[in-house]
């Protein structure tokens, strides 16, 4: 039994008030003490708690312990203790002592606590299996081949195994820089620099339908509910999956301004919308809401599924633009009609940052038409 050398170890450890006690539960030892929350407590202060470090309960274990318990007071004192170098996933190691498949497990796990507060689990799902998942991967396929390659080397040959200047490699640098930064890994040279070009050139070198197209388009399709489907994304500018989950209340009431409300399902909340044109709603007859039977369960489906099918029939009806075309559509037609840039972010769910930097070149020419038609009234 350790009993005696447990009680002389915590002697040892109170006289130095390092606040900190060593316990041995079954044949694991651990340490106790008022410690931050962690990551997924709803609790702001610290408080009792043990960190569950799995070190064997032998003399070696002991002697290991009380090391730990002075590093980790020191970083209590300075302000540096992190419970992700501390959390036990498998294997009883600390995180950062595991697998890459570990450490990314750990990620997700942390990811969908961060998320909850701010999105759907559903929602949280689909990013994560888009937008960080894919590139995860690829970065574990890389390790396995080149497996004396640093960490950092790792991520480093990931982001430049994708394409330059391209979105796969600013979604890329995104995803890993958050793994990285949930690790507390110092890289050498920040991902932003491995971005490259792309951006809002990509949205301005999209040849836009025209009004006369898009009408062209709602007549080409002759099923009903997906004729409604492409006009509510004309008219309100929409994701994809927006439409299967919106307030149609307002519009099918008759209320003159014709609003519709992206419900707070969707990836990016709650927000209002207004139709541009309001003339379209008559024209598309988007009173007498007919969606097609897509199954929108969200414990079934997720949003990403919900959206692929819309883009599936715009194929499907040989349509000679994207679900996407239509929603870039509406924002640059609130910009000709002198909608505020803040309203027109807010009606499309996202950031004016976002907004100025996609729509810059139509914002831009905008400004400048209104710079000229005012100098030009002060010469009259």
């Amino acid at each position: 039994m350790l009993d005696n050398q447990i009680d002389k170890v915590n002697a040892r450890l109170k006289a130095a008030r390092l606040g900190l006690i060593v316990e041995q539960r079954g044949n694991r030892l651990n340490l106790r003490g008022t410690l931050p929350p962690r990551p997924e407590s709803s609790r702001l202060r610290p408080y009792q708690q043990r960190i569950p470090l799995g070190i064997p309960a032998t003399k070696a274990g002991l002697k290991q312990i009380e090391q730990q318990a002075k590093v980790i007071a020191a970083e209590l004192i300075q302000q540096t203790f992190d419970w992700r170098n501390y959390l036990l996933y498998t294997g009883g190691k600390p995180l950062m002592q595991q697998e890459l498949s570990a450490k990314v497990e750990a990620f997700y796990q942390q990811f969908l606590v961060d998320k909850a507060d701010i999105t759907r689990p559903d929602a949280a799902r689909t990013t994560w299996d888009k937008a960080y998942a894919p590139y995860l991967r690829k970065l574990s396929a890389i390790a396995a081949d080149y497996p004396k390659q640093s960490l950092p080397e790792l991520i480093y040959a990931t982001v430049k195994s994708t394409r330059a200047n391209s979105r796969s490699r600013q979604i890329c640098c995104t995803a890993l820089n958050s793994f990285a930064n949930f690790l507390n890994l110092e890289l050498p040279t920040d991902l932003k620099t491995f971005w490259g070009t792309y951006g809002t050139h990509k949205t301005q070198q999209r040849q836009l339908p025209t009004d006369e197209q898009i009408l062209a388009g709602y007549r080409q399709i002759p099923n009903p509910a997906w004729r409604f489907v492409y006009g509510v994304m004309a008219t309100y500018g929409l994701r994809n999956h927006e439409v299967f989950f919106c307030d149609y209340g307002a519009l099918v009431g008759g209320e003159k301004s014709g609003a519709i409300a992206v419900q707070e399902t969707t990836k990016t909340g709650f927000h209002e919308v207004w139709p541009f044109y309001p003339e379209w709603v008559d024209q598309f007859n988007l009173r007498n809401i007919t969606l097609p039977p897509v199954n929108i369960d969200l414990s079934q489906t997720t949003l990403q599924r919900v959206g692929q099918q819309v883009s599936t029939q715009f194929r499907r009806y040989q349509l000679p633009f994207s679900p996407y075309d239509l929603r870039h559509a509406w924002a640059v037609r609130t910009i000709h009609m002198g909608l505020p840039d803040t309203v027109s972010a807010r009606m499309m769910g996202h950031s004016v940052a976002v907004h100025n930097r996609t729509y810059h070149r139509w914002i831009t020419r905008r400004d400048q038409q209104k710079a000229v038609d005012a100098a030009l009234r002060t010469q009259s």
